[in-house]
């Protein structure tokens, strides 16, 4: 991994940040992208780079608007020469009920989810078909299989986000390229710690009460799925051992998908 160079999107922090700092730690030079305030991402970036001894820069396009997709990978290209990995990271949510569900949410999170990964995709292809070499990892979810109520943005375009890692797949099956989707069940990031803050302070039950009822509702190993166990599939999908993975969407669930 000591020569290749890895664009994430959504790497500044939760899932993105743990497949940018594992991959660093196996000596590749990151591109990382995502949302925050810009001097503790230039102190993130700083340190990750220090830390390991890669290179790394921080780009920051914004991805509401899928053409900026294109711009981020060639400036990835242009700073580092190349781009080997491409991790479709970014994701955002919206929860409503579908007769009430707002369009413009709809095309937020059609447009961070699917349409821009699908532009990323399209960029990074030219330069990987070009090197003869590349691996594509799109984040999606076990919403990506099943679906929840009140999340029909959400799904569709996780859904959507398989079927394009099955087509990308099928595309670049006779190349050294390969492409394939993680499904994460609930993965103990931040985001997910404060939403079980919240439950416990409404219900007056402890963090691991409902931290286990919360897992409980879907999960049933009543365990997370960690950043870190995403991260170590992600670097094996990237390696030469993983080079007849191809279309897949892999579950790290917990058992959700299974029942």
């Amino acid at each position: 991994m000591d020569t290749k160079v890895a664009l994430i999107t959504g790497s500044t922090s939760g899932i993105g940040l743990g497949i940018a700092e594992h991959l660093a730690s196996m000596k590749c030079s990151i591109a990382f992208h995502g949302l925050g305030d810009p001097n503790a991402i230039r102190e993130l970036v700083e340190s990750i780079q220090n830390r390991f001894g890669v290179k790394c820069q921080f780009f920051d396009e914004d991805l509401n608007n899928p053409e900026n997709a294109h711009t981020l990978v060639e400036q990835t290209v242009q700073t580092f020469g190349k781009i080997d990995i491409l991790v479709n990271n970014a994701g955002i949510q919206h929860v409503a009920p579908l007769e009430i569900f707002p369009l413009g949410e709809w095309e937020k999170v059609l447009n961070i989810n699917l349409t821009s990964p699908f532009v990323l995709m399209q960029a990074a292809l030219i330069h990987m078909k070009r090197q003869n070499s590349g691996r594509i990892i799109n984040i999606a979810s076990v919403h990506g299989l099943i679906a929840s109520a009140q999340k029909s943005a959400y799904v569709a375009s996780k859904h959507g986000i398989i079927g394009l890692t099955k087509v990308a797949a099928l595309e670049t099956a006779q190349t050294p390229i390969t492409c394939n989707a993680i499904c994460p069940g609930w993965v103990f990031t931040p985001l997910v710690a404060k939403q079980i803050e919240d439950r416990a302070k409404a219900s007056g039950k402890t963090f691991e009460e409902e931290k286990l009822a919360l897992l409980l509702e879907k999960q049933p190993s009543g365990e997370f799925a960690s950043v870190e166990q995403i991260a170590s599939l992600v670097a094996y999908l990237c390696s030469d051992d993983a080079g007849q993975i191809r279309g897949a969407a892999i579950t790290m669930d917990g058992g959700w998908t299974a029942q």
